[in-house]
């Protein structure tokens, strides 16, 4: 685990069970009450991201309509809700920014991130899956998504992608795809 460097929890100044004011640092991730007792711990928030990448060689990239990081470059995900499972929040994210229903074929790795949201700073766990929708479906950009577009890998650069391990994703992902056809490029020349 990498040392934060500042504490989770450090804009929250009063006990969300009592109301006191003697809230204090617990350790590096929690506060406690001094009065009541209660401890909240500041866990790592799930979101999900959707790795979709078409036939032709195509990644489905949006357009971000929100701040953080409004305008640059994203790809469909968002917040898991209380309830879901990481597979039904990505289904619903994919369809609120795409407008497309999608299949979850599976979790290729998971990234730590930050994300900025109503002043605070939440800590997320990135779960990046691979997402196939149907080649024909009608795609609309909503929600988060003010734009979406179909990018050939070999144009997609990680650093317009404007979150940090949304780009750190990227570019794994990109690394990944060039071993790979450098493998098949291989077995079939031998």
């Amino acid at each position: 685990m990498v040392p934060l460097p500042f504490h989770p929890l450090q804009d929250f100044c009063f006990c969300p069970h009592c109301g006191s004011k003697r809230f204090l640092d617990n350790d590096e991730r929690s506060r406690r009450c001094a009065d009541c007792g209660f401890t909240y711990y500041a866990n790592a928030s799930a979101a999900t991201v959707a790795v979709i990448i078409n036939a032709r060689g195509e990644m489905l990239v949006a357009r971000r309509a929100k701040e953080p990081a409004k305008g640059t470059l994203d790809l469909p995900g968002g917040f898991i809700d209380p309830g879901e499972t990481a597979e039904e929040g990505m289904r619903r994210e994919v369809l609120e920014e795409t407008g497309a229903d999608c299949i979850v074929h599976e979790l290729l790795f998971t990234l730590p991130n930050t994300y900025p949201f109503s002043g605070h700073v939440v800590h997320t766990c990135d779960l990046f899956f691979r997402v196939e929708i149907a080649e024909d479906a009608v795609l609309r950009a909503a929600d988060d998504a003010a734009e979406l577009f179909w990018l050939p890998l070999s144009e997609v650069r990680p650093e317009l992608f404007g979150l940090k391990s949304i780009s750190e994703g990227v570019a794994y992902i990109l690394n990944v795809t060039q071993k790979s056809q450098k493998t098949q490029k291989k077995s079939r020349d031998a």
